[in-house]
Order: structure tokens, then sequence, then C-alpha cells
């Protein structure tokens, strides 16, 4: 790379970003509270809710009984990039994730971009787990007390509904608890993660118990493109695990414990999904499964005879989507200070509460902001485009390890990415293939999104960048020493010259 690339690109090296964020020590005010069991709960917290509970159905819908091989496939999309981050997330353990990465690698238009699709990874992902957590909401409450929310009041517009109240309620909740403090974020999470795996493992007892091998037939109604279609859709219910990589600055001994997190959660997530799969479509046929909305209660309803089991499902539905509303809104706010710190975003999205230790005014504004979406957007439709700009940050995540190992190989590596490079490599060609199943209006709506992001970049985060300031300050200091005689020299020989 030539010496004045760094400067075109304005790239922030890796050693800036460790020591401005404090990484191996306390930074920025966040406390070092978190360790690896933590951190495996708040993973897997982050990742299964609204994906299983709610989108199983539209992957089955997609798929039918292929949506085995649809988990798979998304699965090894993730495992590819989960190899990417957690070599990055074990090098450069900070809380930027992937907007950090990019910023040390591909530079800072790019970083802005990977972080403007990290509002719809964490931001509008998180209306879309909101949206969600009504319908089971809805089939609690009918199990409880044999009443449910008006359809006005618990569904967006063109569902039935008007306005989404508990999903505006549950991002509520969620800020109110993240502000209170990490520590008491951490152990919520830790409780209700392991309550979640509990109640899915409880549906497959249930579900094999009932399992008939002749619902698997036709396997795939719709061949290798509903295959496709359905990895797409089933992406969703991966995504998450890369929130790991933003407790960067709050986890203890993040070198070691960022990327065995990364390895588990994907490791168990994945098992756990095959085989909450295979017990649905063993027990209903993929026809009654496919777009019907509180599938697993109603699976469980059915095989039980009774509305008590589909309401056990239900109360672990309601508690699986609330954490992951709380820690994908933890990471959204990660991201958005460390964007205040480089200048991209204002600088009240860094601020940190001396008595809390945590941003209390970015928890504050992310969790008004999204809940707009969450309130009044359908989620087939935040579904799609929140896993477009997913897999886009993703294949820029493969990215960056390789141009990490080539420009900075002296960098501390706890976890090496395998089969580097074709690891990587083969990373960014699985995302490019789950993006083409997302279809031609996603991808239009994904570029206008983008667009969107490069004049934001262009008319706020290029004329505030401090990277950008510090250079434009060196530039207008004369040269000191020796320097400023060549200079000098050089201005009087090309007099004489002249």
């Amino acid at each position: 790379m030539s010496p004045s690339a760094p400067s075109r690109l304005r790239i922030k090296s890796a050693d800036v970003l460790i020591a401005e964020s404090g990484a191996d020590l306390e930074g920025n005010g966040l406390r070092r509270s978190m360790g690896l069991f933590q951190l495996v709960c708040f993973g897997i917290g982050a990742i299964v809710g609204t994906g299983i509970f709610v989108g199983l159905s539209d992957t089955v819908a997609q798929a039918g009984p292929a949506v085995l091989v649809s988990f798979v496939l998304a699965a090894v999309t993730c495992v590819f990039t989960a190899f990417s981050f957690a070599e990055l997330g074990g090098a450069v353990p900070v809380s930027g994730s992937s907007y950090s990465y990019a910023y040390a690698t591909l530079g800072e238009r790019t970083a802005f971009l990977v972080g403007w699709c990290l509002l719809l990874e964490y931001g509008i992902s998180v209306s879309a787990v909101a949206v969600g957590w009504g319908q089971y909401l809805n089939e609690l409450l009918g199990s409880v007390i044999g009443r449910q929310l008006p359809a006005a009041l618990s569904n967006p517009p063109g569902a039935g509904g008007v306005v989404n109240v508990p999903a505006v309620v549950v991002m509520l909740l969620a800020a109110l608890l993240l502000v209170r403090g990490i520590r008491e974020s951490a152990r919520a999470t830790a409780a209700m993660a392991v309550l979640k795996l509990a109640v899915l493992v409880l549906f497959c007892v249930i579900g094999f118990s009932a399992f008939r091998a002749g619902h698997l037939s036709p396997f795939a109604p719709q061949s290798i493109a509903g295959i496709t279609s359905g990895a797409s859709v089933a992406f969703f219910s991966y995504i998450g695990f890369d929130a790991i990589t933003t407790a960067g600055e709050e986890v203890r001994n993040p070198r070691r414990n960022i990327p065995v997190a990364i390895m588990v959660c994907i490791g168990v997530v994945t098992v756990l999904y095959c085989l909450v799969a295979l017990a649905a479509i063993g027990a209903l046929s993929s026809d009654q499964v496919a777009d019907r909305p509180a599938a697993l209660s109603l699976i469980v309803n059915r095989v039980t005879h009774s509305t008590l089991g589909g309401g056990v499902i239900a109360f672990g539905a309601v508690v699986a989507i609330a954490s992951v509303v709380l820690a994908v809104m933890y990471g959204q706010t990660r991201i958005l200070m460390s964007m205040a710190r480089d200048g991209l975003v204002p600088r009240i999205f860094e601020r940190v509460s001396p008595r809390t230790s945590t941003p209390v005014a970015n928890t504050w504004i992310v969790a008004a902001v999204f809940a707009v979406p969450a309130a009044v957007v359908p989620l087939d439709v935040v579904m799609n485009l929140t896993t477009i700009g997913t897999l886009a940050v993703m294949a820029v995540v493969n990215l960056s390890v390789l141009v990490l190992r080539r420009t900075r190989p002296d960098l501390p590596r706890r976890f090496r990415v395998p089969l580097f490079p074709a690891g990587p490599v083969l990373g960014i060609g699985f995302c490019a293939y789950l993006i083409y199943g997302t279809g031609l209006a996603t991808w239009l709506q994904f570029a206008g999104f983008l667009l969107a992001g490069a004049l934001v970049y262009a008319l706020y985060g290029r004329r505030h960048s401090r990277l950008g300031q510090q250079a434009a300050r060196q530039e207008r200091q004369p040269p000191a020493g020796p320097a400023r005689a060549a200079v000098s020299a050089g201005a009087s020989a090309a007099a004489r010259e002249g």
C-alpha cells in the first residue's frame, strides 16, 4: 500500500483503535464485568428469538421439509463469517465490531457505510424482533386468561393492525434495563437465554413424540430455488452472533473470550435450530406450519390437544424475544458509541454516565427511533431488508480479515481463520449467494438505503471526522527541524532553476 493510501482512504490503524478504546484496560468509563459464560449467554440471547419462534413458518413456506437444508446452508454462511469475526474480535477487541474492522482495513468511507448497514442489522432487526413479540404475547394471554389484545393494537399496518403497541413496550423495557448497567443486563440476558433454551428443548421432546416420516415427503417441493430462498429467510434466525464483538470493552480477557464465545454460540444454535425444524415438520406437515403465526405454540397445542403446552412455549417465546431485543439494542448503542468517538455521528452517542457506566442518552435515542418501525412496519418487509444488510456487512468482515492479514501480519491473534485464505473467500461467496436469494425488490431497497448512507457521510460524517480533522491540522502545520530546511532548500533550488 502506498504511503498516500492511508491518507486518501482515512484508515485508522488497529493500534489506535485499541488504544482509544482501552481494549486491554478499562476504557471510556465502561466496566469489564462479563465473563465467558455471560458472554455466551449474551450471544445466544442475541440470536435465538423471532427468527426461530416466528420466522420458522416463513422459512417452511419457501423450502417445505427442505427447511433443514436451508438452516444448514445459512449456518455454513455464518460459520465462515464467524471464523473471521473470531479472529478480528480477538485481534481488535473494541466495541465497534465490523465498523471498527472496516475502519482499520478499508478506510473511513467503507466503515461509515458498514455502520450504516449495522443500523439495519441491529436497529431495524430489533424492530423486527419486537414485532414478533406481540404474536406470542397474544398467544400467552389467550392461554392464561382466555383473552387477547385487539388486532388493531398488536399488529402493524398491512398485517391487520393499526399500531403494534407490544413492540413499543418491549423496546422501552429493554432500554430501561440497559441504562441501569451492563452487569444487570448481562445477568438478565443469561437467565433468559437458559430459559429459552430449555423451552426449545421441551418443544423438541413434544414434537418428536408425534414425529411422522411421511411429513418429510416431498422433501423439496420448490427444488433448489425454494431451498435458496428459504436459506435467505433462515439466515435471519442467525443474526446477532456478531453482537458478541460489540462487548469488546466490557468483557474480561476479550482476546480469548470473544473468539471462544462466537464459536460456541454458532455451534449450539445450529444444532438446536435443525432439531427444532425437524421436530416441527415431523409433528405437522409443512403445509400446516407454513405462514402460521406463533407456529411452535400451534404445533404443541395440536400434539398435546391442549392449550397448556402451547402456553408454556408462548411464555418461552415472550422471554426469548425480549432477550434478543435487549442484546441487539445493546449492540446498536455500542456501534453508535464507536462511530461518535470518530466524529461520524453526533457526540451525544459517546457520552457515558459516570453513575451507571452506560451510554444513557444513546440508549434512549435508539429505543425511541427504532420503536417507530416496530410499531408500523410489517415483519416480512423488515426481515428482508435486515437480512441483505447483514449479509453485506459479513462480506466486508471476511474481506477485512484478508486485508488485515496482509497489512498487519504482526498483530497478536489468539484465533486464526482455518483454511486461510479459502475460508474468508468462501464466506464472501456464501454471503453473495444468499443476497441473490433475497430478490430484486430487496436489492433495490438496499441500493436506495446505501445511497442515503453515502449522502449522510458526504454531508456530515466526512466534515466532522476526527481523523480527517487531525490530518487537516497536520497539513496546515509547517514542517519542523530538518524537514523545514529540506523544504527551504527545495524552494531555493526551484527558484534558481526558474
